[in-house]
């Protein structure tokens, strides 16, 4: 972890002290409602559909968007190191990535997660830590997917199959790229900040 990643998160666990028992019980209370949530749907469609795998990445993801203000996700050492041929952006460019990204920012998708954003207000390592647990957290929403996927091809569903690698790419590979390629450009401005 970087240095600022790390002030990023020691400048997020000291703020707002008297809230965090407030955000304990929102969170508790979501995490039953989506468990609740998730129950009747495993009734409904039964937990070997592939549509109960996507509402569960779903699920997920909002636990870990209502944590944010207790806790930050942190990628594992061999996904936090950018690759060499990362840091040139000439796939993230082939494949559209900062056209995704310029997609985000312009429209209300921004809202779906603000602190991944520069702001006057916000120092760039308590951004740089959300981005990293952004990325995190879809890394975990990615790995949750994979099962279903894999019981899809094995009981020969295709349409399943499409339909779930279109939420993968969609809703995970596209935004872990494109916030791997925030952090190679949060490295470049740290470097220049340096010099």
């Amino acid at each position: 972890m970087t240095t600022s990643t790390q002030e990023g998160r020691v400048a997020l666990a000291a703020s707002r002290p008297s809230s965090k028992l407030r955000d304990l019980i929102v969170l508790a209370l979501a995490a039953a409602a989506f468990a609740a949530s998730l129950v009747m749907f495993r009734r409904a469609v039964g937990f070997a559909s592939p549509w109960f795998g996507v509402m569960a990445m779903l699920s997920v993801l909002g636990l870990i968007a209502l944590a944010r203000p207790l806790f930050l996700l942190k990628l594992p050492d061999f996904l936090r190191k950018n690759r060499g041929w990362e840091t040139t952006g000439r796939l993230y460019k082939v494949v559209g990535v900062q056209r995704f990204g310029a997609l985000l920012r312009r429209t209300p998708l921004r809202y779906l997660n603000r602190f991944v954003y520069l702001t006057r207000s916000a120092p760039p390592s308590v951004v740089q830590a959300h981005v990293e647990s952004a990325e995190a957290a879809h890394v975990l929403a990615a790995g949750l997917l994979i099962p279903h996927m894999v019981y899809a091809c094995i009981q020969k569903w295709w349409g399943a199959v499409v339909w779930l690698t279109i939420v993968q790419v969609i809703g995970n590979l596209y935004p872990i790229l494109h916030l791997r390629w925030v952090r190679v450009r949060f490295d470049r401005f740290q470097g220049r900040m340096a010099r």
